[in-house]
């Protein structure tokens, strides 16, 4: 088990990097300086501008506590798990939480974050152009490529940045994602350059983005340079948590209905959650974002809850022809093995 420490606080004074004994001697000679009515002249340094916290919550109330004598978690079928709180962004459980997978639509997450804070009128009009009408992988009305049972888009259709975040969300629509990502940036190079942004200013340091939907690019050799990892799609997913509408959206059940703005076009949205409709799955689930792609595998993250309903943890695995399965396990270890205070 892989365990993170802080790294150790210093401060920069007008001779430079010092050490908190430094730092101590110094306010010593000022205090001094003070007392004798001498006043130095003091150069403070500028306040450092502290990066946005990957985690739900930026003053938890609670901490994670591991229980004594616990096991370490096994996750066998995935090639990266990882478990953090979201609240505190503690690691609850990790293996190969840092390594570089492509993570196919787990990308679908920071996508609607950025919809979120850059669209304050979720009715506002998006028209449906050429290049999302031609995504490729699941769309709105096709499950899979070439398995399209209900309404697709239609090229020119208006319809609002709402039901196309609904369909990206729930259906995990690539022409959403993709008519999303346009409609704020004017194209989708323009907002992968938001996404890495966004991802350096939470932290991220084992992520880079390509594309808004996660599809794999055409070049093989190119996809390799889209990566994010287990553990920076978990903090993701933590901050995403400030955004409540991405998981009401997000536990929607299948055949909801979206329509174009003048009501002429409809749309039948499913849910690719496997959990949501099951009464008795023994999780209490915020809600799941689902991945796949031929160079990504299977890939999941939950969100879930404790009976109290306090707690929050977040799950990951990538790469994991059992995801739904190992999700449910790494949910119950979690909460079997640890309690919060």
């Amino acid at each position: 088990m892989t365990v993170f420490f802080p790294l150790n606080s210093m401060l920069l004074l007008q001779n430079g990097m010092v050490s908190g004994g430094d730092v101590q001697a110094k306010a010593v000679e000022v205090e001094k300086s003070l007392a004798s009515g001498v006043v130095e002249e003091a150069k403070v340094a500028p306040r450092k501008v502290e990066k946005l916290k990957a985690q739900a919550v930026d003053n938890p109330q609670y901490q994670p506590v591991r229980k004594e004598g616990v096991r370490d978690l096994v996750v066998t079928n995935a090639h990266a798990s990882v478990v953090i709180d979201a609240d505190t962004g503690t690691i609850l459980h990790y293996d190969g939480g840092r390594d570089h997978r492509q993570i196919a639509s787990l990308t679908k997450v920071m996508t609607a974050i950025l919809v979120l804070e850059k669209i304050k009128d979720l009715d506002e009009k998006v028209i449906v152009d050429q290049e999302a009408f031609l995504a490729d992988g699941t769309k709105i009305g096709c499950l899979t490529s070439g398995n399209c049972t209900t309404q697709r888009l239609k090229i020119g259709e208006e319809i609002s940045a709402r039901s196309l975040l609904e369909a990206m969300l729930m259906n995990s629509a690539n022409d959403a994602a993709i008519a999303l990502s346009k409609h704020i940036a004017g194209s989708q190079d323009a907002f992968v350059e938001l996404m890495n942004a966004k991802a350096k200013e939470l932290g991220l340091s084992d992520t880079n983005f390509c594309t808004a939907s996660g599809l794999d690019l055409d070049d093989e050799e190119a996809t390799k340079n889209c990566y994010s990892s287990a553990y920076d799609i978990a903090r993701i997913a933590a901050y995403s948590l400030r955004f409540d509408t991405i998981w009401k959206i997000a536990r929607t059940p299948s055949n909801f209905e979206i329509t174009s703005l003048d009501g002429k076009i409809k749309h039948t949205i499913l849910n690719t959650d496997k959990y949501l409709d099951q009464k008795n799955q023994a999780l209490n689930l915020i809600g799941t974002k689902t991945g796949y792609t031929p160079l990504a595998g299977y890939s999941l993250l939950a969100i879930v809850t404790d009976h109290t309903e306090k707690h929050r943890i977040i799950g990951v695995v990538l790469d994991d022809n059992q995801r739904w399965q190992d999700i449910k396990s790494m949910a119950n270890w979690t909460f079997d093995s640890y309690q919060w205070q």
